[in-house]
């Protein structure tokens, strides 16, 4: 008995081959679907969106293919827009298979039978495949082959991912590209936050995107208009839709130009891009540490200055603002115009390597504290002076004698500043600029002690960072440009008591105008001032509240200038804008840090800064590093016991009834010289004539100032009767004869403040002692050469 007849059993096999077919074809589907495939944005370049640190636009740039382009997941796309489109472009979209047989007949039948207008029929997926792999659809071959990439498009991805890039590569006018982007300038807004007139306005662009935006007036054009309201129309059939939302297409809708478009900061932009390189990546949108109002004000505060000053010659500045607190940069200005060439405005003036001036002068007193060569009342000697081969001058080409390390530092004298650096040792000075990450150092032979006084070049960012150092109490942190940016070990360079008691210095340093009775800032102000040699440079640098601001001004080309002075160019400047900020945020404040607790104050004698004795005739205070900070007892005063008759030093054993005890001053010779030249002479303390005499507390020893220690001298033979070498030497207030000594033979004397000349016959080394007449004495080592 046959269960299945045999037509049966055909139908059957029929059937099971059916079944098959649409299992295979099931089968491949989902093989399709579920097989890794690129992304459809791979390739695609895409522009970058900049924002300050509260979420204000600065800047869109164009992508490597000069289209406006921003990727926009679809879940941040308003569902307003996505209605708008589907009801515009593409009803039947999550049910048709990439393509509508009806629309393309029609399109067809219109096209190419009727002859009517050029009619396409495409679904979104079929102009996305169109826009994918560029196709020419004009033609009924292009037109096929577009349903082909289209049915590739279906069973390779989902719907969600086909609309998806849909709306990151359709045409939206101009070249704006992805409703991302035409979000963002015709609307000043993200994708998410649409209105319904404003999603339907760019409903409707995608297909005729070039001729609904009128580009002189950037105001809705009538065609456009009447395009969107056609939409609305039928809006209104399938959504519910009030009163309210009816009003809002009475109303005119501006559309935003790209030429609108804000170009906040441009050189922190272009840097950060140069940085970055975001050129092709999804992840578009950059948050950075920039302030757009701090970067306004002080953008109006440079272009102010600037015409004030152009009759002086100054048409150009950089400035930089840096939040101390997390090494943000606030606000940079590259250049006075940005756009202008006679400047070379494009340059990045902060990024740039310039003479630092005396800018870096902070740090050698901070060294010098932290090495325990001084104290910010420490006597330094202002006087003509040679450390080795370099013979540094004061700009003002005068010598103020004994000064402060405190108004050193202030009075930017040069002097003082090397000879403490010429006293640094591990780290030197030139080592702690390196470890501080100063960039495209020559060797250190190479500057010498110069770098002092500006010989290197640095940045207005690397100054940035120094500067923040002494702010964040002796930490080195990198600047910051991204809210993404990691907070990396910060590196201590200095201590804290030697940061607190440099910005302590610093803050001693009055702004031009001020007066003791007068204040001119709520907030203190730690600065200090520089200018390049040749007057190519002139800076101001300094903290206030939590910011670090540096100022420059100068030409890139390096061109001179006289007026490029720091305390008279740079510094006016530099006060504008900390007064205006000061002005527009009265709320700012200074960080609190309390003084470390390792930090004291002690007394000292402020003729010599050194430990009062109970001759001292006036006493001040001082910050004191324990373990660090010198230890020594002051030597200026001293008692000398006088006759009461004749007013001579008085010899002992003394007779109390015959003598009497006064104090004097004992200034060493150099200094006692520029006190004469500056019409302040000092009255020179009575001369003892008692031997063994205990009369006068012992002095300070002669030192040798020539010839130079562990030097070589070459001297020509031929030139034997005219070549000499001066011996000099500095010498305490009692000495008045210097008796000089070559291998302990006797050479001859001097008077004090006198040099006597020495001509070697014969190559070789030789020890110079200077013995002044109280047995006190110096030497040092020079070697001679002498050639044809």
């Amino acid at each position: 008995m046959k269960i299945f007849p045999a037509s049966s059993a055909a139908t059957k096999r029929w059937l099971q081959n059916i079944l098959m077919a649409l299992f295979l074809l099931a089968l491949g589907f989902l093989g399709a679907r579920l097989w890794p495939h690129p992304p459809l944005s791979q390739g695609m370049p895409f522009s970058s969106v900049y924002y300050d640190r509260h979420g204000t636009l600065m800047r869109i740039t164009l992508a490597n293919d000069d289209r406006y382009r921003l990727w926009t997941p679809l879940e941040k796309v308003s569902p307003l827009a996505v209605q708008g489109i589907l009801l515009h472009e593409d009803r039947w979209f999550y049910y048709n298979p990439g393509f509508n047989p009806v629309s393309l007949l029609r399109g067809f039948w219109r096209s190419y039978v009727a002859g009517g207008k050029m009619q396409g029929g495409s679904t979104i997926t079929m102009q996305l495949a169109r826009m994918h792999w560029h196709l020419n659809t004009r033609t009924p071959g292009g037109k096929l082959m577009q349903v082909l990439r289209a049915i590739q498009l279906e069973l390779s991805y989902s719907k969600h991912d086909i609309l998806e890039a849909y709306l990151n590569y359709a045409p939206y006018g101009r070249n704006i590209e992805s409703i991302g982007a035409a979000s963002l300038i015709y609307f000043n807004k993200a994708a998410q936050d649409l209105t319904l007139p404003e999603a339907l306005t760019l409903s409707v662009l995608p297909q005729s995107p070039s001729y609904r935006i009128d580009p002189k007036t950037g105001v809705l054009g009538k065609a456009l208009t009447q395009a969107r309201n056609r939409l609305f129309l039928r809006w209104q059939g399938i959504y519910a839709t009030d009163s309210s939302q009816k009003a809002l297409f009475q109303l005119p809708l501006a559309l935003r130009q790209p030429e609108q478009m804000p170009y906040i900061a441009p050189h922190f932009i272009e840097q950060l891009r140069q940085q970055t390189q975001r050129l092709v990546q999804r992840e578009t949108r950059v948050d950075t540490t920039l302030d757009a109002g701090l970067q306004r004000l002080i953008e109006r505060q440079v272009n102010a200055f600037i015409v004030r000053n152009q009759s002086r010659g100054i048409h150009n500045a950089a400035v930089l603002l840096v939040d101390s607190r997390d090494m943000g940069i606030r606000a940079l200005v590259g250049s006075a115009d940005y756009y202008n060439r006679e400047i070379q405005g494009q340059v990045n003036g902060t990024n740039a390597k310039r003479s630092p001036g005396s800018t870096l002068k902070p740090f050698i007193y901070a060294l010098g504290m932290e090495q325990g060569v001084l104290h910010p009342m420490t006597i330094l000697k202002d006087v003509p002076s040679s450390f080795g081969a370099y013979a540094p001058e004061n700009f003002d080409r005068r010598f103020l004698g004994p000064v402060t390390a405190t108004d050193a530092l202030n009075f930017s004298r040069n002097i003082p500043a090397v000879y403490v650096a010429s006293q640094l040792r591990q780290p030197t000075f030139y080592q702690f600029l390196s470890l501080s990450g100063i960039a495209n150092m020559a060797s250190e032979n190479h500057y010498g002690l110069s770098l002092v006084l500006g010989g290197g070049e640095v940045t207005a960012q690397e100054l940035a960072k120094l500067y923040a150092l002494l702010a964040n109490r002796g930490e080195l942190r990198p600047l910051r440009m991204q809210k993404s940016d990691v907070y990396p070990q910060p590196i201590r360079l200095l201590s804290e008591e030697a940061s607190y008691v440099t910005l302590d210095m610093l803050r001693q340093h009055r702004r031009p105008g001020d007066t003791l009775a007068q204040s001119s800032s709520s907030l203190p102000v730690y600065w200090k001032t520089g200018t390049s040699w040749g007057f190519r440079d002139a800076w101001s640098v300094g903290i206030f509240g939590p910011y670090v601001l540096v100022v420059w001004e100068g030409n890139f080309d390096s061109k001179g200038n006289n007026v490029f002075v720091g305390a008279d160019a740079a510094a006016p400047l530099f006060f504008n804008i900390i007064d205006s900020i000061n002005a527009s945020y009265p709320t700012l404040q200074e960080p609190r840090h309390p003084w470390p607790k390792q930090l004291k104050r002690v007394d000292i004698c402020l003729a010599s800064g050194n430990l009062p004795t109970q001759w001292c005739q006036q006493k001040g205070k001082t910050w004191f590093i324990p373990g660090k900070s010198p230890i020594r007892v002051d030597t200026v005063y001293r008692p000398v016991v006088l006759d009461i008759h004749s007013g001579e030093v008085a010899c002992p054993p003394y007779d109390e009834a015959q003598t009497r005890t006064e104090v004097f001053e004992f200034w060493p010779s150099d200094l006692a010289n520029v006190f004469a030249q500056a019409g302040l002479p000092k009255r020179a303390p009575p001369v003892s004539h008692c031997k063994d005499s205990l009369s006068v507390v012992s002095g300070n020893a002669p030192r040798i100032t020539s010839p130079l220690k562990n030097t070589t001298y070459t001297l020509r033979q031929s030139q034997q009767g005219r070549d000499k070498i001066a011996f000099n030497a500095v010498t305490d207030a009692d000495s008045k004869t210097v008796y000089w000594f070559v291998d302990d033979i006797y050479l001859g004397s001097s008077a004090s403040k006198k040099a006597i000349d020495w001509r070697p016959i014969n190559n070789g080394q030789y020890r110079i002692r200077a013995v002044d007449d109280h047995g006190r004495a110096d030497s040092r080592l020079v070697t001679i050469e002498l050639v044809n």
